[in-house]
């Protein structure tokens, strides 16, 4: 897979974690993802400190990122 196939290449984990955020919220991104860094006193800092030193955590966090683009490129054509 080159750089240009992979849809998180130059997009850092903090904003992928912003967006995340800003999407579901706190709340429902723990119950998306049942990691205790999202579900008691959540916050970027301690969650990016985590998921840069737990790799299964960081490919949940980045599978769902990947697949809310999906939902929001499907909702776009469908409201065109």
């Amino acid at each position: 897979m080159t750089a240009s196939d992979n849809q998180l290449h130059g997009i850092t984990l903090e904003k992928i974690l912003e967006e995340l955020v800003a999407h579901f919220g706190w709340p429902e991104l723990g119950n998306q993802i049942h990691i205790r860094c999202f579900q008691s006193d959540p916050s970027i800092k301690s969650s990016l400190k985590f998921l840069r030193r737990t790799p299964w955590a960081r490919e949940k966090v980045e599978s769902l990122f990947l697949f809310m683009l999906r939902e929001r490129r499907r909702k776009r054509s469908s409201d065109a």
